[in-house]
């Protein structure tokens, strides 16, 4: 992300980032992008779009490679934010991008969970590649911070307010893996990795900047306290040696190429 990460659609969904926010209690997120940076494998002069770039740390990591990257990101404040790190980066939502042909690959970091078609999304991407261009992700999978989410829930429930209809796209690697090949990509690698994170300001941090989408149909005073009785509910989540919380994520890695 740019995400737990980075939005493209995400004002749709309730979800709206400030900067500063974001690098205190998200700024693990490209910390934790260096292996699919890694797969990326970015080359000097190549042209590379960095689908949901958010605040742009991760983007001039790739650019230090040489390759010409273009970051795209849904939301204006981290936009701003990259183009204060340097980055080529402007609004425009995973949902429609628009480019034709202009891209040796696409990259995204911790950002398709927050688009809600993927099918438009994908479409999106191939145009935007060369023939044989690569595209290389790593997302939400399938399970991914469904103790978090869980307890968003239950919290809402014990206040009367009834579940959120909310989902973030958290598909398995199967049936992302079909949707890849619907839209004309040969999968060269898919796989889903549990990776149990730290949180640096803890379960609070966390839901303050990503559980907007779970309660934005409340009430701003009733959003604090569901925030703080989810905070409680999670007390017993597994801590690392320095005493962090873990969240449950669980990362889905995708390397596949426009045929």
């Amino acid at each position: 992300m740019s995400a737990f990460d980075t939005p493209a659609a995400a004002s749709a969904a309730g979800q709206h980032w400030n900067a500063q926010d974001y690098a205190i209690d998200a700024g693990f997120v490209p910390l934790l992008g260096g292996a699919v940076a890694r797969l990326l494998d970015p080359r000097a002069g190549e042209r590379i779009l960095d689908l949901g770039c958010g605040d742009g740390v991760l983007t001039t990591e790739l650019a230090l490679s040489g390759a010409r990257i273009t970051g795209v990101d849904a939301s204006p404040e981290l936009v701003i934010a990259a183009r204060a790190r340097g980055v080529d980066a402007q609004v425009m939502d995973g949902h429609a991008l628009a480019f034709d042909g202009q891209f040796d690959a696409v990259f995204s970091n911790a950002a398709l969970h927050w688009m809600g078609n993927p099918d438009r999304v994908l479409e999106g991407v191939r145009r935007a590649l060369r023939p044989g261009g690569r595209f290389v992700a790593e997302f939400g999978g399938h399970g991914n911070v469904a103790s978090i989410v869980a307890a968003v829930q239950a919290a809402r429930v014990a206040h009367g307010h009834g579940t959120s209809t909310f989902q973030w796209y958290f598909p398995t690697a199967e049936a992302y893996a079909d949707r890849l090949r619907q839209h004309g990509f040969q999968v060269q690698l898919i796989e889903t990795l549990p990776r149990p994170t730290p949180l640096p300001t803890g379960v609070a941090g966390w839901l303050r900047v990503f559980a907007a989408p779970l309660l934005d149909d409340l009430p701003a005073e009733i959003r604090a306290t569901v925030r703080s009785a989810a905070t409680t509910l999670l007390d017993d989540l597994p801590r690392n040696a320095q005493g962090q919380a873990l969240a449950d994520y669980v990362r889905l890695r995708v390397l596949a190429r426009r045929r």
